[in-house]
């Protein structure tokens, strides 16, 4: 009898653990949901500090600024939409060995952008600067 009581959390775990190959469909919408949220803090983190050095060392340009405009006009919209398609993916009942590629990929692009764009913006914005 004590037996048994011990066997049973011990399978809750295993199952809490289980990876997507033993049968057990991975959450995507979550999964997509926390790259989302995370690489948004890192793309807006990125974002301040490369354009307030930028600011810093400019000579009162307006394209700084810019640059951040496009974090609310362009960047947070298009993320959500991203959310959103993961959402339909989930629910559609596509398998797990259809998605994983596909989410791979995605979030990989996803990642590049928000480690990328605050740089290229920046960098172009300097760069119309030393011109003008």
């Amino acid at each position: 009898m004590g037996k048994a009581l011990t066997d049973q959390p011990q399978t809750e775990t295993r199952t809490a653990n289980a990876s997507p190959a033993a049968g057990h469909a991975v959450d995507w919408r979550s999964k997509a949901s926390d790259h989302v949220a995370y690489s948004l803090l890192v793309y807006t983190g990125l974002h301040i500090f490369v354009t307030m050095g930028a600011l810093k060392s400019g000579g009162g340009s307006l394209l700084p600024y810019f640059a951040l405009v496009v974090l609310v006009v362009a960047i947070i919209p298009a993320l959500r939409m991203l959310e959103m398609r993961w959402q339909r993916f989930a629910a559609s009942g596509a398998s797990d060995a259809e998605l994983r590629p596909l989410f791979r990929r995605e979030m990989a692009l996803l990642w590049l952008t928000a480690i990328g764009l605050p740089l290229v913006l920046t960098f172009a914005a300097k760069a119309v600067t030393a011109v003008l």
